[in-house]
């Protein structure tokens, strides 16, 4: 097959190229440009897809010996991922924009070029599997690897992306594993500290970043009941959940903590309250797709687990789609859930599908809705 490997400059997609390669593929390297912004010319691990990457990205396909070029999607990202980050955050929501990379670059527009090019596959460094059922369907999985599982922030993917895909590290057990196997192709990534943070906000200040772009105006920080107990500067830089960073002066009469629970963008208000007012007993949300072929009937109530963030825990659920929304009702209350998060629905191991969480309901009795 002609293969396109993406190749961020990071040990993984380094090493899913050289698999690819290995596998007797006809593989070119290609790394995406992203940005124009200034300072994402860095050293160290944090951000990924910068100058420095791009380099790193180039020696290692000269070493696998591939052609390799650069594209520059650095308009296409700055429309459907840091804009939509910054309205999202504008309309009190959490965005998660990873998943909209995955969506909107990496296997919509770097796809859609890969095929119009004549390649038949994209190759990157997800660790995720895809696996063929009996009628020749794709699903994609969870990686062998739980810790390192990434099937996440892959879950939008679409089932004529799926047909498309190659994750060659999805089976394999740990990232010591990769970066050894990195040392023996002599590829000068193999120890390079893996990216973390926000790409595009290269010193990790969210907030801060945020506050040049939005305007941040003062307003009310008050209890769910109406109590004024202080103001903050900027309800667009606080996420559900939050604790520090409140400065409300005083502690609540029982003397427990005070946790953000909602973001209110049209009063320039913050809600907060006690952890227990974070419980949610149900999440739900119009914009939804399956991951590969769709259930029969998804009006039906089927069983299956609940994430709704890269890093947490599956939760027993029960799933519902309900006059056109996706709707999923927890076993047990979820924790800290903003509007704006990406919910993926497993069945097993297997992707099913994913929605933006529009509305929440409380285990306490209140519905926050932000559409």
């Amino acid at each position: 097959m002609r293969v396109l490997a993406a190749m961020s400059g990071g040990v993984d997609s380094a090493v899913a190229a050289a698999r690819a390669v290995e596998a007797g593929h006809d593989v070119v390297g290609v790394h995406l440009a992203l940005s124009r912004m200034p300072g994402t010319l860095r050293t160290g691990s944090r951000g990924c897809c910068t100058i420095e990457d791009s380099m790193d990205a180039q020696r290692a396909a000269t070493a696998l010996g591939i052609p390799f070029y650069v594209w520059d999607f650095s308009d296409r990202f700055k429309a459907d991922v840091v804009d939509d980050f910054v309205a999202e955050y504008e309309a009190g929501r959490t965005p998660n924009p990873c998943m909209r990379c995955n969506e909107r670059i990496k296997f919509a527009a770097l796809m859609d070029k890969a095929l119009a090019l004549g390649f038949d596959a994209v190759c990157t460094g997800h660790y995720a599997i895809i696996e063929t059922d009996a009628d020749g369907n794709r699903e994609l999985h969870r990686a062998s690897a739980w810790a390192k599982d990434q099937s996440y922030v892959l879950g939008v993917l679409t089932s004529e992306q799926l047909a498309h895909a190659m994750f060659p590290l999805g089976d394999t057990p740990t990232k010591a594993e990769v970066r050894a196997e990195a040392e023996r192709r002599g590829l000068s990534v193999a120890q390079k500290p893996d990216s973390h943070d926000i790409c595009f906000i290269p010193d990790g200040d969210t907030r801060g970043w945020l506050g040049e772009r939005v305007g941040l105006e003062t307003g009310d920080i008050l209890t769910s009941d109406g109590e004024v107990l202080g103001q903050h500067d900027g309800a667009p830089g606080f996420t559900v959940g939050q604790r520090k960073g409140l400065n409300i002066g005083r502690p609540a009469p029982d003397g427990r903590p005070r946790f953000v629970i909602e973001v209110r963008p049209a009063t320039n208000q913050v809600i907060v309250g006690p952890k227990e007012e974070l419980d949610i007993a149900q999440i739900s949300g119009n914009k939804f797709t399956w991951c590969g072929i769709a259930p029969e009937d998804a009006t039906e109530a089927f069983a299956c687990e609940v994430q709704i963030r890269a890093h947490a825990d599956p939760v027993p659920a029960v799933a519902q789609v309900v006059d056109g929304a996706m709707v999923v009702t927890p076993d047990a209350p979820l924790n800290s859930v903003s509007p704006g998060q990406t919910a993926v629905i497993y069945v097993g191991t297997r992707v099913l599908g994913q929605f933006t969480i529009d509305r929440t309901l409380s285990a306490v009795g209140s519905e926050a809705v932000h559409v």
